[in-house]
C-alpha cells in the first residue's frame, strides 16, 4: 500500500499537503512567537517590580541631606533593570522612571518600559499572507507602580481662646472636651497604624500647639539660642524707656544694639544686658523676714515680794525684709515683625528681628498699691495694672504714656502681702495657653500618652490668634530651630501636616475709651497695636496686609481683617509656590488642613473665618478639587477628625 501511494504521480495529496502547510506553519510560528513575547513581557514586568522595590528602598532609606539624586535614582533603576532582563536584550525594553516628588511626601514610583519584540517566524509568516514585517506592531508597553510608605509629622493647632468653654451645638459638652475626645482619637487611629511599620524609625510623630491670644514655648526654653537673651531684636524694648534709670550708681547705658546695667548699685548684676528677662528677675516682693539681733540682757521678767522669781533674756534688734522674684517668665513669646512672623526662618542673631522675644505687658498706668499717692486714680484706670507706678517720682508724671514707660518703678520691691500676679496677668498678661509639645513618636507608648496628657491639660481662656497658632504649627514640623524634631525638610517619604482648628474669628483686645496711655488695645503676640514698630508709625499686626486693613483704624474689626490677611500668608508660605491646585497638580511643602467649630455664615464675622480658613486649606491628593476644610458642629466634630485619620491614612497606603 505504502510502494503504491509512493509511486502515485497525480499530485492530489501534495497540492493538498501544500495547500495545508501555510495555515499549518503559520499557526506555529504564532505560536512559538506568542509564547516567547509573553516570556519576555513577564521577564520584563519582573525586572521592573525588583528595580522598583530596590529604587524604594533607596529613597527611603537616604539619610537627611544625603539622599541621591533624581540622576542617580534613575541610573541606579536603569543598572538594577537591566541586569535583571536575561536574554531581552536593554535595547529592546528602554525604562522610563517616574520619581515621587522630589521634594515633599512618599508619592507613587512608576516604572514604565516599552517593549520592542523581535519575531522568529512572523515575519514569513505574514509574507505568505501577503503583508510585511512593517505592517505587524510587535511594541508592548509594561508599568510597575509602588506607593511609598510614608512617615507623618502632624502639629495639632487647637484653639484654647475662651470661647471653647461654651457648649459645643448639639451637645451637652464644652467644645473644648469635644475637641479633646476627638483630638485623642485621631492620635490613637495613627498610633496603631505607625505600629505596623516596625522597620521605619518615627513612622508617626504627632506634636501639640494650643493658641489663644498667643503661644506658649515653655519657659524651659529661656536660654535658647533662638530667644532674645540680650535685647538685641527691634521688638524687644517697644514700651520700654530704660534711660529713666538714671541715678548715678544705678543706671543704663546703650552699647551697640544692647542696654547694659551699669553703676556699682546693680551689685552681681552689674555690667549685664538689661533685657525682658532681667526685668522678669529684678521684679521682686519681700518673701520672708528675718530678724536681726542687736542687743541680749539676761533680765528679771517675774518679781514676788521684791525678789526675782524668774529671770529670761531680753533681746532686741529688727526685722530684714528678704526679696524674692514675684513673677517669672510663664514661656509666651511675641510674634517676630513682618515678614518673620509668618515663615519658619531659622532665628540667628546675625539678624535680630528673626529671634523670639519673650513677653513681657509693662504696668499700665494706674493706682495698685497702698503706697501710690496719686490724687486722682480714676483718670488712669488702664486694664492692666500689676505695679504701683507712683515710686520714685514717677508719680510727678501727667503723661500717662511715660508713666507706662518708666523704668523705675519695677526696681521697688513690693511689701510682703503683695499677692503674685495669676496666670495671664500682670507680666504674662495674653499668656494663658500651655506651653507646645513639641513632635513624639507615637509608636511609643510612652510617647504617645505624652501627647494625649498635653491635650488633656488644655484650658480655654483669652482671644483668638489663628496667625501665630499656625505660624508656630508649621515650626513644630519644621526640621529647623525652634524645634528640631522633624525630619529634614523635603526629605522623601515623610508628609509634614499641620491642622488647624478654630472655634471663632481671629479677634485682638479692642480698648475703646478706656485707654490712658494710648495703647490702642490689650497686650498681646502683636503687643500694642497703637505702637509703631520700630519707629515706624505702623504697628506689627498691619505690616504686610494690602490697602483693604486701614493701618490707623484701632477697631476689632479691622484687627480682624489684619489678622485674616497675616493667616493667608503664613498659609500661603507653608504651602509653597508649588502647591497642589484643584486640579492636583503641584504639591505642598506643609499639607495645612483646618477646621471651624461651630461657625455659621450668617454672621458676617464668622463668615470671614470661614473663608479665611477654606482658603488657607490645601487640596487633597487623593481627591481632586477637595479642599481639605471641614466646618463642624459640636455632634459632627468627632466624625470630622475620622475623616481627617483617613486622609491622613491615604498618604500612607502602600500599592
Amino acid at each position: 500500500m505504502i510502494r503504491k501511494f509512493l509511486k502515485d504521480t497525480r499530485g492530489s495529496y501534495a497540492i493538498l499537503t501544500v495547500a495545508a502547510m501555510v495555515p499549518i506553519m503559520g499557526a506555529l510560528a504564532l505560536a512559538i512567537d506568542y509564547a516567547e513575547v509573553s516570556r519576555q513581557r513577564e521577564v520584563v514586568r519582573n525586572a521592573l517590580d525588583a528595580a522598583g522595590m530596590a529604587v524604594a528602598r533607596r529613597i527611603l532609606d537616604g539619610k537627611p541631606g544625603e539622599q541621591p539624586t533624581d540622576d542617580q535614582l534613575k541610573a541606579y533603576a536603569t543598572d538594577f533593570f537591566n541586569n535583571n532582563l536575561g536574554s531581552v536584550k536593554p535595547a529592546n525594553a528602554p525604562l522610563k522612571v517616574t520619581l515621587p516628588n522630589a521634594e515633599f511626601g512618599g508619592g507613587t514610583l512608576e516604572m514604565e518600559s516599552t517593549l520592542k519584540y523581535e519575531p522568529y517566524f512572523l515575519p514569513a509568516a505574514a509574507a505568505l499572507i501577503g503583508k510585511s514585517s512593517s505592517d505587524i506592531d510587535l511594541n508592548f508597553v509594561v508599568r510597575s507602580g509602588i506607593r511609598l510608605k510614608n512617615t507623618l509629622e502632624v502639629a495639632l493647632v487647637l484653639d484654647n481662646s475662651g470661647s471653647m468653654s461654651y457648649l459645643g451645638s448639639g451637645t451637652g459638652q464644652k467644645r473644648i472636651d469635644l475637641l479633646k475626645n476627638a483630638s485623642k482619637q485621631l492620635v490613637d487611629t495613627l498610633a496603631m497604624q505607625a505600629l505596623q511599620m516596625k522597620q521605619i524609625d518615627k513612622p508617626v510623630q504627632f506634636g501639640l500647639v494650643p493658641f489663644a491670644a498667643s503661644v506658649n514655648v515653655s519657659p524651659t526654653n529661656a536660654n535658647q539660642s533662638w530667644m532674645d537673651v540680650d535685647g538685641i531684636s527691634p521688638v524687644h524694648h517697644e514700651n520700654f524707656d530704660w534711660s529713666t534709670l538714671n541715678a548715678s550708681n544705678k543706671y543704663a547705658e546703650k552699647t551697640g544694639d544692647v542696654w547694659y546695667k551699669r553703676g556699682n548699685g546693680w551689685g552681681e548684676t552689674e555690667d549685664t544686658p538689661l533685657t525682658r528677662f532681667s526685668l522678669y528677675m529684678d521684679t521682686e516682693k519681700v518673701v520672708a523676714r528675718e530678724f536681726v539681733e542687736t542687743s541680749r540682757e539676761w533680765v528679771c521678767v517675774k518679781k514676788k515680794n521684791g525678789k526675782c522669781q524668774t529671770y529670761d533674756w531680753k533681746i532686741e534688734g529688727y526685722n530684714v525684709d528678704i526679696p524674692g522674684p514675684f513673677a517669672t517668665w510663664q514661656g509666651c513669646v511675641e510674634a517676630r515683625p513682618a515678614p518673620y512672623n509668618n515663615n519658619d526662618v531659622t532665628p540667628s542673631t546675625s539678624n535680630a528681628a528673626t529671634l523670639f522675644v519673650p513677653m513681657f505687658a509693662t504696668d499700665e498706668p494706674g493706682d495698685n498699691w497702698a503706697t501710690e499717692t496719686d490724687s486722682t486714680p480714676d483718670d488712669r484706670n488702664a486694664v492692666n495694672n500689676w505695679w504701683n507706678d507712683g515710686i520714685e517720682g514717677s508719680d510727678t508724671l501727667t503723661n500717662n504714656r511715660s508713666r507706662q514707660k518708666n523704668m523705675t518703678k519695677y526696681f521697688d520691691i513690693r511689701p510682703f502681702d503683695a499677692d503674685p500676679p495669676k496666670k495671664g496677668n500682670g507680666p504674662n498678661y495674653s499668656c494663658t495657653t500651655n506651653p507646645i509639645t513639641p513632635l513624639r513618636d507615637v509608636s511609643k507608648a510612652d510617647e504617645k500618652q505624652q501627647i494625649k496628657a498635653a491635650i488633656d491639660e488644655m484650658t480655654p481662656s483669652g482671644n483668638t490668634n489663628v496667625p501665630e497658632g499656625t505660624a508656630w504649627g508649621w515650626r513644630v514640623v519644621s526640621s529647623g530651630a525652634p524645634f528640631t524634631e522633624g525630619r529634614a525638610d523635603g526629605e522623601r517619604g515623610n508628609d509634614k501636616v499641620v491642622i488647624v482648628l478654630t472655634d471663632g474669628a481671629n479677634t485682638y483686645g479692642d480698648l475703646g475709651s478706656a485707654d490712658p496711655a494710648g495703647n490702642k488695645s490689650t497686650y498681646a503676640a502683636y503687643g500694642y497695636t497703637g505702637k509703631g514698630y520700630n519707629g515706624s508709625g505702623t504697628s506689627r499686626i498691619f505690616m504686610d496686609t494690602s490697602s483693604a486693613v486701614g493701618k490707623s483704624t484701632y477697631t476689632s474689626e479691622n484687627y480682624q481683617a489684619a489678622m485674616d490677611e497675616q493667616m493667608q500668608q503664613v498659609c500661603t508660605k507653608a504651602k509653597g509656590t508649588s502647591a497642589r491646585n484643584d486640579q492636583g497638580e503641584g504639591n505642598d511643602s506643609i499639607i495645612v488642613m483646618t477646621v471651624s467649630l461651630d461657625l455659621t455664615e450668617a454672621k458676617s464675622d464668622e463668615k470671614k473665618a470661614i473663608a479665611a480658613l477654606k482658603n488657607c486649606a490645601s487640596y487633597s491628593r487623593t481627591t481632586v478639587g477637595k479642599k481639605l476644610y471641614w466646618n463642624a458642629t459640636g455632634d459632627t466634630l468627632m466624625q470630622v477628625f475620622k475623616e481627617i485619620a483617613d486622609e491622613l491614612s491615604n498618604l500612607r497606603i502602600v500599592s
